[in-house]
């Protein structure tokens, strides 16, 4: 068995209304439900939008220091992840492609080592 990350960068999601966010609730939701029924769900979960609540740690100096914020500028943040394991690269493929249509935004996937 291999375990893939979906995982998706919040600017990828879109300017879209209230209510279309709402209409993603029961689907996105679905698609979890159905990967927990099927026994392949590890995690699923979005990450908080507001970045002032982020914090970056970096020991790569020998001293480690935390900081607020990210740990460097970037044009995208990600937004949520969900990690499966599975047999097959194509199971996981499947699996994106329900998470894609369930969210409505585009998904990333990678083999988790």
């Amino acid at each position: 068995m291999t375990r893939y990350a979906i995982y998706f960068h919040q600017q990828w999601v879109g300017d879209h209304t209230e209510e279309w966010f709402l209409g993603r609730v029961a689907p996105s939701t679905a698609v979890v439900a159905e990967m927990e029924a099927a026994g392949v769900l590890v995690f699923a979960g979005g990450l908080v939008e507001d970045m002032s609540q982020a914090f970056s740690a970096d020991g790569t100096s020998g001293t480690t220091v935390v900081t607020d914020g990210p740990y460097t500028e970037t044009t995208e943040q990600l937004g949520g992840i969900t990690i499966i394991e599975v047999s097959t690269i194509e199971e996981a493929r499947e699996w994106a492609a329900k998470v894609a249509e369930g969210c409505g935004w585009p998904q990333e996937v990678r083999v988790v080592k």
